[in-house]
């Protein structure tokens, strides 16, 4: 078997030994996050029932209308998602960085969900 990408495969192999662990319900979500070469996406995952409870993106109009860079985006985003999931009752989730390393656009996404008051 010839693997194609390596990179991609990577980052999947470290997915699958992340969500070995990580787990999510309805009282704590598993918030994931998917990290495109231009956009982020994040979700709160309730694993259990198999649901999304919510979701933020960097392509939702007022963060998309804004000429910022796409670690600022990303800081929006995180923001976001904290003022959607305050709304929704949730306080406490897991964190599910999803293959990639924890720096740049993916940490300031998790410190500014922290700001926003999420806890994980």
């Amino acid at each position: 078997m010839a693997i194609r990408n390596k990179k991609e495969y990577s980052r999947k192999r470290i997915k699958m030994r992340i969500r070995k662990v990580v787990n999510g319900n309805a009282e704590r979500p598993r918030m994931t996050v998917f990290r495109s070469n231009k956009e982020i996406y994040v979700q709160l995952i309730d694993d259990a029932n198999g649901k999304t409870l919510l979701s933020a993106s960097s392509r939702e109009k007022e963060i998309a209308d804004q000429k910022v860079q796409k670690l600022e985006k990303a800081k929006l985003v995180g923001k976001l998602i904290a003022e959607k999931a305050k709304e929704a009752g949730i306080v406490n989730v897991v964190f599910d960085r999803n293959g990639y390393k924890y720096h740049g656009r993916v940490k300031s996404l998790a410190d500014a969900a922290r700001e926003g008051g999420l806890k994980f």
